[in-house]
């Protein structure tokens, strides 16, 4: 992973540091995030991270209502806090990304669901600095599957956000299962989880 550090005022320095990462030639697959006004480049996930999240996105098209979309390297921003990522997974109204084009990112707080998978490079942004801005956007729901937790693989999922910080609902190791409450009312088997 790396960084290129700019003006993490997000104010009038936001829209050129938009615009670099809309029109920048990044590397094939890698993840290009704003975090806090710092670009950071996070090489492309391994297989088995790639394979967590098309198990879950595949689980997620079972429930989400018909003008929801569930969306895989979608950008969503908060420029009010100089940062856009761009989740594992998103859940959100169709509606809130009909206008985008090219690489436009969509609004972070119209976000109903987030599932991060952690990789080694990156999993102390999703555990914490990710966690603190979903919750401060008010994004409903965000589970977090952490293959490098310090006690090993878990699946941890937050809700009820009040400021920067969420209630954990609900905590398993790979192998258990997860239930996602309403509006989704999911239950995932985190079985067929690979490790590692």
């Amino acid at each position: 992973m790396s960084a290129l550090p700019v003006d993490p005022a997000p104010g009038p320095h936001w829209d050129e540091l938009v615009r670099f990462w809309e029109e920048s030639d990044w590397p094939e697959g890698s993840k290009v995030e704003i975090i806090d006004g710092i670009i950071v480049v996070t090489p492309p996930p391994a297989a088995p991270h790639n394979r967590i999240a098309e198990k879950v996105h595949r689980r997620l098209y079972t429930v989400v209502p018909d003008d929801w979309g569930v969306y895989q390297t979608l950008g969503v921003s908060h420029p009010s806090r100089g940062r856009l990522y761009v989740p594992d997974l998103v859940v959100m109204p169709e509606s809130a990304v009909a206008e985008l084009e090219g690489s436009e990112s969509a609004p972070l707080t119209a976000a109903e669901l987030i599932v991060e998978i952690t990789s080694l490079s990156n999993a102390s942004y999703d555990r914490m600095n990710k966690a603190a801005a979903y919750a401060e956007a008010q994004v409903p729901l965000y589970l977090l599957i952490d293959r490098f937790a310090p006690a090993g693989p878990t699946v941890t999922l937050y809700g009820e956000p009040k400021g920067d910080v969420y209630q954990e609902l609900q905590r398993g190791k790979f192998g258990e299962e997860i239930h996602i409450p309403v509006p989704f009312d999911l239950t995932i088997d985190t079985s067929n989880f690979p490790f590692g």
